[in-house]
């Protein structure tokens, strides 16, 4: 069994000793690395949206359907020769094939990959029946004799080097292996499986796609032992998840186009397998294979029912909401799921292992999108991962005392603002310039990996009537979203906002109703707290007032833009304003190039050397990625591009609070990468990311100035 830490700060030391591991962490920057690259030149060509709401729509239409296609893979099925099972429990699935095997004579069995053999832990039942089992895919076997899970769907042993395997081999031959002579590993792997395969009494595997039309699975595998799993031992058993039922054929097809593109870069993977009903075999009595196929429940029945969570079966186990990740490339899967590894593992834990095992892993989740981005079924992973946060909140009654005082203060607007305004007296004391000296006792020396800026001495909203002018006739009225940071911390984004706006013919107005925009509440599984924060929100910021709705905060931008909607879903009246709120929202650069045109001739093109960082919300959340780079161009900046402009600063708002070792590693990469490019200056559309990336710069003592898009475009303007 696989023991996943359900204390927090048990699983915190776990992430600890994870990011000490170089070699890990090497492998998979390395691998993330190398995966955007070949999956671009897989999906060369290719609609990937189009093909993922095309996917999404088969599997939606599926879902509700799988007792119906069930019955009708059974009858089929049946038809061919194959005995059909269904397992409502994991427990049940084990012992259904246990079963399978002591009524057949079974001694020895192989198994090919199955990610659903290990969510029942079907080995370590059969092996407590006294069946020798032997997993025949290169890295289960690998990972079977190390006693450990896979760490990767798709590539179970990632997180181990060669001299690693090297060595568990020389253990299990007794023959010394070279660390470096892969080659020669193969041929121990092969020589060991060889023997397996032509031993065994009966042999397992999954399934990708059971195919309700003509009783048929399909397997999608790179190595031949899938093939030899299913056709050499007298028996064959295919424990296969409902959520695999597929009407037909060109259901399953479709979903290939995109299987191996998505999970490893592949155009196609080496052998794809259809078997339909038992096959020839000299080995059996009667020379005629025993076919099983055992469906497993485990919850999916419940689970399809569910209108926000069902989405979840749309899964096709290809891996790539890991391979994205920042969180999974820094710590690996051990640290990053239960069984089901990833985004998708996040969730799933806590509907087939449960609550406790799900309870420290869910919270470690930054929010950047990723995930979301490269699902081939349009899974929206990072909702999901805060919904079941919320659900294991309330399943277990208790919230952390930083979740009672963020409700506390977000449902009290006139109380936060006084309590924002009331800062920068108590900060006095530990103020530096514009950080602060040192932390508060509260936090650990765990923080230390960047600075923190001060409160404004007076925020935006009570400077607003002194800085904003008043325009004679304006092009554009345009309401102003200013969030926290904007509001109490970086007042200064905005009078560069003003500095541009201003003599454009647009009239600028900031409610003074308007509150934080809810992310923080949503991002520590607070529904119900973001919801009234966005009813607050939408009272304070009609649409109907104005011609656009401005903010300089690419997390509110997406959150107000894209969780609104299904916050307030519910009521009527309220969604009809929602939706005239993401006609009208708009990014600062989009509006600076979309909207106002603006021009290379109101620059004075310094030549300035910058890099960029595209927030995570802008380039993923709402996307935009043209418009900040066009900008930075048109202002007569230098702009440089860098690796991995798109991936996370680490920031995620209370994330970088709860996992400090996380957000610090992170924001040390994007930081390093910056200052090797030799750019003078580095520039994003986020005030959250300007916290980050300035107090990680000034922590380390680095030259590269950092500054909001809209500062470093206004500083430009003649």
């Amino acid at each position: 069994m696989i023991k996943t830490p359900s204390d927090l700060k048990e699983y915190k030391k776990d992430v600890r000793v994870a990011l000490k591991n170089t070699f890990l962490g090497t492998t998979l920057d390395n691998f993330a690395t190398a995966f955007r690259a070949s999956r671009a030149n897989a999906f060369a060509g290719i609609d990937f949206e189009a093909l993922t709401r095309e996917i999404a729509a088969g599997k939606d239409e599926t879902i509700p359907n799988m007792s119906a296609l069930l019955e009708e893979f059974t009858a089929r099925a049946t038809e061919a020769g194959i005995t059909v099972h269904f397992a409502r429990t994991a427990h049940e699935a084990n012992s259904i094939i246990a079963s399978i095997a002591r009524e057949g004579g079974v001694q020895k069995i192989v198994k090919g990959k199955s990610m659903t053999a290990e969510e029942t832990f079907l080995n370590d039942h059969l092996e407590k029946d006294g069946y020798q089992v032997t997993e025949t895919d290169l890295g289960e076997w690998i990972i079977q004799l190390r006693k450990e899970g896979p760490s990767h769907m798709v590539m179970p042993a990632i997180h181990l080097s060669r001299k690693e395997v090297a060595e568990l081999f020389t253990k299990v031959t007794g023959n010394r292996q070279d660390p470096d002579d892969i080659n020669g590993m193969v041929k121990v792997a092969r020589r060991e499986l060889r023997q397996a395969f032509l031993e065994a009494d009966m042999g397992i595997s999954g399934a990708n796609f059971a195919i309700a039309k003509t009783g048929t699975i399909g397997l999608v595998t790179n190595e031949g032992n899938g093939r030899l799993v299913t056709t050499l031992p007298r028996i064959h058993v295919a424990l296969v998840g409902v959520d695999k039922l597929l009407p037909d054929l060109k259901s399953a097809l479709r979903i290939l186009k995109v299987l191996p593109r998505n999970a490893t870069g592949q155009l196609i993977s080496t052998y794809v397998t259809w078997i339909t009903g038992p096959t020839e075999c000299k080995a059996a009595p009667d020379s005629r294979k025993q076919m099983h196929i055992v469906f497993l429940d485990n919850g999916r029945l419940a689970l399809a029912r569910d209108p926000l969570f069902s989405q979840s079966l749309r899964c096709i186990r290809c891996g790539a909401c890991a391979n994205v990740c920042p969180v999974y490339k820094l710590v690996g899967g051990h640290n990053y799921g239960h069984v089901y590894i990833g985004a998708i593992g996040l969730i799933l834990t806590y509907f087939y292992h449960g609550h406790k095992n799900a309870r420290a892993i869910v919270r470690n989740c930054l929010n950047c999108q990723a995930c979301k981005s490269v699902c081939p079924t349009g899974i929206d992973l990072p909702r999901l991962i805060k919904e079941v946060y919320r659900t294991v909140l309330n399943v277990e009654g208790k919230r952390p005392p930083q979740n009672k005082l963020m409700k506390m203060a977000l449902l009290n607007r006139r109380l936060f603002h006084f309590l924002l305004r009331r800062a920068p007296l108590a900060q006095k004391p530990v103020t530096d310039g514009e950080f602060l000296r040192h932390l508060p006792m509260l936090f650990s020396s765990e923080h230390n990996f960047r600075s923190i800026p001060k409160i404004a001495p007076v925020p935006l909203r009570d400077m607003w009537d002194r800085i904003n002018p008043k325009i004679e006739n304006p092009r554009y009225r345009v309401g102003l979203f200013g969030g926290c940071l904007v509001d109490f911390v970086f007042p200064e984004q905005a009078k560069a906002l003003i500095r541009l706006a201003s003599d454009r013919g647009v009239q600028l107005d900031y409610p003074m109703d308007q509150t934080c925009c809810g992310l923080p509440a949503q991002m520590m599984g607070e529904s119900e707290t973001a919801k009234e924060v966005a009813i607050q929100n939408i009272k304070s910021l009609d649409p109907s007032d104005y011609d656009y709705i401005l903010t300089l905060c690419a997390s509110c931008a997406s959150h107000m833009k894209e969780t609104y909607k299904k916050l307030l879903g519910d009521d009527p009246g309220l969604l009809v304003k929602v939706s005239q709120l993401q006609d009208k929202l708009i990014d600062f650069s989009s509006f600076m190039v979309k909207v106002l045109g603006i021009a290379p001739e109101a620059f004075r093109k310094s030549g300035k050397k910058v890099a960029y960082h595209s927030p995570c919300h802008l380039c993923r959340g709402i996307g935009v990625t043209k418009e900040p780079r066009e900008l930075l161009k048109t202002a007569g900046l230098d702009y440089t591009p860098v690796k991995d402009e798109d991936v996370c600063c680490g920031f995620g708002g209370s994330f970088s609070l709860e996992f400090p070792v996380i957000s610090g590693e992170l924001l040390k990469r994007k930081l390093d990468i910056v200052e090797a490019s030799g750019a003078e200056m580095l520039v994003t559309d986020c005030p959250g990311c300007v916290m980050q990336l300035r107090g990680g710069m000034h922590k380390r003592g680095g030259k590269v100035a950092v500054k909001h898009i809209a500062e470093a475009v206004a500083d430009e303007k003649k």
